[in-house]
């Protein structure tokens, strides 16, 4: 059986990036929890995926424009319409910074991965990750171990710098690298030759042309694909996870997860994760 990681919490059940989806992914009995972060205006690590608030929420602006404080101030669930059971807190209590994210966690009770992913769609700050060690440091997290108390802690990013900089105080099975599928035709020709000047022409051939380099030299300990992109690719991913230990995202179907089980894929980040675990245990008896 794979590890199952849930993708921003149980984020099917409940509004993404919440403390009711961290607290059912417990419940669900996921192996890891995966969150994405950003600073606030007053340098605060805080779970949220988009740089805007608006697609999730009944806010709006910047996320790092906006302290934490203000951003506690806006409704992050009701735009999923789960009524949120009593246990997992109120409306108002569902926008979590990443040390109430750690305290959650810390109650499993059970082993548990944290996947922090640091977020940079609105230009690369190295501030971000440096804050996020810092915190995590504060509440007695070991870089070197990667451990704090039950937790294990991994840290992803699209943006190439990212790791680079993590690279430099985590060792590298901690580390992922994920890349997002672009163009295809501009990808197969960017891998067609064994040395290739990927010639990026926008933000996103940028950063997966520094992602993709990194994955060829085996940089990082974590290669973290799409499926869409390791079905596109076949080839190209089967030789990044010779390299690394594949965590792929974001995987809610049997077949896409029988899929990569196939190509030897060890670890999954899935929106049902008690769901697929179901499905998985049946079809293997």
């Amino acid at each position: 059986m794979p590890r199952i990681f849930a993708h921003r919490g149980s984020s099917a059940s409940y509004a993404e990036n919440t403390r009711a989806a961290f607290e059912q992914a417990l419940l669900d009995g996921a192996d890891g929890i995966e969150t994405d972060v950003h600073l606030s205006a007053d340098g605060v690590v805080v779970c949220h995926h988009d740089a805007t608030l608006g697609r999730t929420s009944n806010g709006s602006g910047s996320v790092r424009e906006l302290s934490l404080e203000q951003l506690r101030s806006f409704d992050y669930s009701s735009w999923k319409g789960a009524e949120l059971p009593a246990a997992f807190g109120t409306v108002q209590e569902q926008f979590c910074t990443l040390a109430e994210l750690v305290e959650i966690a810390a109650r499993a009770g059970r082993d548990l991965e944290l996947a922090i992913e640091t977020k940079h769609q609105d230009g690369d700050d190295p501030r971000l990750e440096a804050a996020v060690l810092a915190t995590l440091e504060g509440l007695g997290f070991d870089p070197a171990t990667r451990r704090r108390g039950n937790l294990t802690v991994s840290f992803m990013s699209f943006e190439p710098n990212a790791v680079d900089r993590l690279l430099e105080r985590v060792p590298r099975e901690g580390v992922c690298q994920l890349i997002e599928e672009v163009d295809a035709d501009w990808m197969r020709e960017a891998f067609a030759i064994q040395h290739p000047d990927f010639r990026p022409r926008s933000e996103p051939e940028r950063l997966f042309a520094g992602a993709a380099q990194r994955l060829l030299r085996g940089d990082a300990g974590l290669a973290g694909p799409g499926v869409d992109l390791v079905r596109e690719l076949e080839e190209v991913a089967r030789f990044w996870f010779s390299r690394a230990t594949a965590r792929i995202w974001t995987v809610d179907s049997l077949e896409d997860a029988q899929y990569l089980i196939g190509l030897g894929v060890q670890e999954l980040t899935s929106n049902v994760p008690a769901r697929l675990r179901e499905q998985l245990a049946a079809a293997n008896a």
